[in-house]
């Protein structure tokens, strides 16, 4: 539950970040180049392609043809989805959360393939194990 007082701090926060920044003032999804655009008040477009933000990675442009704007302008909403993108975040280089950025990137290491993890890796295949790790006495 957030006290009176966080939602007062909140509130301070989100004006201050509306008169120091820009926010957003529409978005739409391009189906011809398969990204999200979002118009900001200071005139610039930016742009993003949705299986790169959290909540939209499975999407179909069906579920993105409606896109909500937040009043104070620093929100979207995918309501098909019932995902949300804070736009600070996305503009500081965030797609999600944290967790989410991390399980990201995770996979991607994991699926790195290079001349030097090659090599062991056809030696293990042909061993039909993997070396044994030293154990500690």
């Amino acid at each position: 539950m957030v006290s009176p007082d966080e939602f007062e701090c909140a509130n301070a926060r989100g004006v201050q970040r509306r008169e120091t920044g820009p926010v957003a003032v529409s978005a739409r999804y391009d189906k011809r180049v398969h990204r999200v655009v979002i118009g900001l008040s200071s005139g610039i477009e930016l742009s993003f392609l949705p299986h790169d933000a959290q909540g939209l990675e499975a999407a179909k442009p069906a579920d993105l043809d409606l896109i909500e704007v937040s009043p104070s302008g620093l929100g979207l909403h995918f309501p098909k989805l019932d995902a949300d993108i804070y736009l600070p975040a996305l503009l500081e280089g965030s797609l999600g959360s944290r967790e989410w950025t991390a399980a990201q990137l995770g996979k991607k290491g994991r699926s790195v393939k290079s001349v030097s993890k090659g090599e062991p890796a056809r030696a293990n295949g042909r061993d039909g194990e993997r070396p044994r790790t030293a154990s500690a006495t």
